[in-house]
């Protein structure tokens, strides 16, 4: 996954994940709205099988790169929380 910022401003974020389609923007967008500082939170693709997810992020006072870098962070502990879970399940 690449992200290409496309706009940044105090508390607004437009951002681009290259290679990423519905399925993990789903789970950030949801994850994103977790954190009580957001204001707006969304993502859009045009054509899904061509175009990339633009995502729009908006705050009340944090800085939107620091909401989204907690997300993510968020969302790395849960898949690990799972990842183990399920080597558990296996084993």
């Amino acid at each position: 996954m690449e992200i290409e910022v496309l706009e940044s401003e105090k508390n607004r974020l437009k951002f681009k994940l290259k290679g990423e389609t519905h399925t993990f923007c789903n789970i950030l967008n949801e994850e994103l709205w977790n954190d009580k500082d957001v204001k707006a939170a969304g993502y859009r693709i045009e054509q899904s099988l061509e175009d990339e997810p633009i995502f729009i992020l908006e705050t009340d006072s944090k800085d939107p790169k620091k909401v989204l870098s907690d997300a993510i962070s968020r969302l790395r502990k849960q898949f690990k929380e799972f990842e183990s879970k399920i080597t558990k399940l296996i084993k």
